[in-house]
């Protein structure tokens, strides 16, 4: 039975009219300036809804937080032990990296490793570069940048290298026609138990195609990964070696002063996560064996940063000293152009547990 029928007796506990779903709210002194709204699903390995708080049934689009499910078919094909890709590889398929130079340098490598022309990668002229800091280090330095930059290009190139290796077109990987993107709509419809022509599809910045699912589904797809509950054994093998390879190089999933980057490290191999544009954050605990999905409302990615810790404190699932290394993310403080704290966002939920 697919989770989606299963997820109906969820839902006939949760009074939607009734719920309040305001998650976070903004201080400019002591005034409540901005009130934040988010919906949480936390489920466990075989994607029973543990704890909830709004609509665990919102249909989310998942957006970039998908990139490790999408990563699979790169090991499951044979391409990335064809091309002999090194776990480094594996994390930048998943990553919306920073554009630093370790990110496209691996980029570059890998495409060369596949014998794949740069220009194949269609995100498109993109002079940009996921933090601002870099992208002015090289106009400073005369670097031009290419799509190679863009904080999807590893993405992409796990596509192409796929498309190579299965003797498939390199032009229109884009396309939801295209094998490469069935493959990738079989691999998720699959891991999160939920049928593909419910899927919302629709389109990335980047070009490539989002898929979109009640959030409970989200957030069942990492919680499954944890285990590989119910996993043949080739799937479950190219699960382990995407979180191996998350875990093992954050930096590539991201890149420096990044929350991926930054949660992964500060959870020394218990949380594995990836965060989607327009407030999506995907994770799981291998500890706990547990799945968090967050959306808010209002698209704020900082703030889903904030909740995602928030939900991990008061489940009891992280230390003191976890939250103190990730305190930047925690406390949010409002400051002005002098550096001076002048407010602050508070998280003001509390986790319903479902029965």
């Amino acid at each position: 039975m697919y989770l989606w029928e299963k997820a109906v007796q969820y839902q006939k506990q949760i009074d939607k009219e009734k719920r309040d779903n305001t998650a976070v709210k903004s201080y400019r002194g002591d005034t409540v300036e901005n009130s934040h709204r988010a919906n949480i699903a936390v489920v466990d390995e075989t994607g029973a809804l543990k704890y909830y708080f709004g609509d665990p049934f919102q249909i989310v689009i998942g957006r970039s937080a998908l990139k490790p499910i999408q990563a699979l078919p790169v090991i499951e094909t044979g391409a990335a032990d064809h091309y002999q890709l090194e776990e480094a590889d594996l994390a930048l398929f998943c990553a919306s990296h920073n554009g630093e130079k370790r990110h496209v340098d691996r980029v570059k490598k890998i495409l060369e490793q596949a014998e794949i022309p740069e220009e194949k990668i269609t995100i498109g002229e993109h002079p940009y570069t996921f933090r601002m800091k870099e992208y002015i280090e090289l106009v400073k330095q005369g670097i031009e940048t290419t799509p190679l930059y863009h904080c999807c290009s590893g993405k992409h190139a796990g596509k192409l290298v796929t498309a190579k290796f299965m003797g498939e077109s390199l032009d229109g990987y884009l396309e939801i026609t295209h094998p490469v993107q069935k493959r990738i709509l079989d691999t998720i419809s699959e891991m999160a138990e939920y049928p593909k022509e419910k899927i919302a599809l629709s389109i990335d910045g980047c070009g490539a195609p989002v898929h979109g699912m009640p959030l409970i589904h989200l957030a069942y797809l990492y919680g499954r990964m944890t285990t590989g509950y119910g996993l043949g054994p080739k799937r479950r093998k190219a699960v382990e070696r995407i979180i191996k390879a998350m875990i093992k190089y954050p930096e590539m999933v991201a890149g420096e002063r990044r929350f991926c980057t930054d949660f992964m490290r500060a959870g020394k191999g218990q949380f594995f996560g990836k965060v989607g544009a327009d407030g999506v954050y995907l994770a799981g605990d291998l500890k706990h064996k547990l799945g968090f999905a967050i959306k808010m409302e209002d698209g704020n990615d900082h703030l889903c940063y904030l909740v995602l810790l928030e939900t991990l404190r008061q489940l009891d699932l992280c230390g003191e000293d976890f939250l103190k290394e990730l305190s930047f993310y925690y406390e949010e403080n409002i400051l002005n152009v002098n550096g001076e704290k002048i407010g602050q966002s508070k998280p003001c939920f509390t986790l319903n547990k479902a029965e």
